[in-house]
């Protein structure tokens, strides 16, 4: 099959607002095909939303393309709100969403955190999932948020160093708390310059070449304050699962059709936990991009992410 680029800009044909609970509203869309197969987009972080892009990487002639952004993220409110903010809600969450749409089942689609969440939503609710297309995998075990934290320095010492160091020296042992305290403080003066300290670094990483189109979006208020609040959050909770709960319950979804698309080069979420996750599950197709990092907007991953859901098309 051909390399693809991404699809051409659509607008979405449908907007809406669904609330969740009493604190929580979720933001969604569906653009493509009214009448497609179904198929959901999982954005990363956890925190950082989605955008128009993100519809580019399936036919809209085949698709019925469903985004939203998950509680605390991008246009759902309130912005970086942590309360009532844990992976089993953000399952139910997308369960209510499917139910809301009248949708039986659908592929599922996800890239760093986002496939993080697609596996445990396909673990818990298997029945409900065509297929898998996930990128940059992340299983948020210990020794991945630690790389996150400290050992990406082995690599972007730079990058490390700007964000290590906006945090005083005597606190720099625990970063994650320290970020923490000060993104959880309610004066902005304080936990904005934390958020954008915590997202411009991750935005440094997360290309192969250096991008200062990424860097300057992850610089910007919703990205930052809804990724580094949310993420610090996730991190210091274990994304409220129990440890190495996606690797040892692979068996659950190995019978689902699955794509596992990892740049050689990711800084963010390095290629051993899909190696290990690709141990795990042999039937899925494994395909390392090997002059990417960890963006899905790489040529290498964008092309090899469209076309997976170009094979998809095969199985209705």
């Amino acid at each position: 099959m051909a390399a693809k680029d991404l699809y051409p800009e659509i607008e979405p044909f449908r907007v809406g607002e669904l609330p969740l609970d009493d604190l929580h509203k979720m933001y969604f869309e569906e653009s493509g095909n009214p009448d497609g197969i179904p198929v959901v987009f999982l954005h990363g972080g956890p925190g950082a939303g989605a955008n128009a892009s993100h519809r580019r990487f399936f036919d809209p002639k085949h698709y019925r393309i469903v985004i939203f952004d998950q509680r605390g993220s991008g246009r759902s409110g309130p912005l970086g709100e942590i309360r009532n903010n844990t992976t089993p809600l953000l399952i139910e969450d997308i369960e209510r969403l499917r139910r809301h749409l009248g949708v039986e089942s659908w592929f599922v689609f996800g890239g760093s955190w986002g496939s993080t969440l697609a596996l445990a939503y396909a673990e818990f609710h298997p029945d409900r999932v065509r297929g898998l297309a996930l990128r940059g995998i992340f299983l948020c075990r210990q020794s991945e948020i630690q790389w996150f934290l400290y050992g990406i320095r082995e690599l972007a010492p730079e990058a490390w160093r700007a964000f290590s160091g906006f945090i005083p020296e005597n606190e720099r042992h625990d970063l994650l708390g320290a970020y923490h305290k000060r993104l959880m403080n309610p004066d902005p003066a304080i936990h904005m310059p934390a958020a954008r300290a915590w997202s411009v670094y991750e935005g440094s990483c997360s290309t192969l070449l250096p991008s200062p189109e990424t860097v300057q979006a992850f610089s910007g208020d919703t990205l930052a304050l809804g990724l580094a609040r949310t993420e610090a959050h996730y991190f210091l909770n274990n994304i409220f699962l129990p440890d190495n709960f996606l690797l040892e319950n692979v068996n659950r979804i190995r019978h689902i059709p699955a794509v596992i698309v990892q740049g050689r080069y990711d800084l963010v979420c390095p290629i051993r936990s899909a190696d290990d996750l690709a141990q795990a599950w042999p039937e899925a197709r494994y395909q390392i991009i090997p002059n990417a990092g960890h963006s899905a907007m790489e040529p290498g991953t964008r092309a090899a992410l469209v076309q997976a859901m170009e094979r998809f098309k095969e199985l209705g």
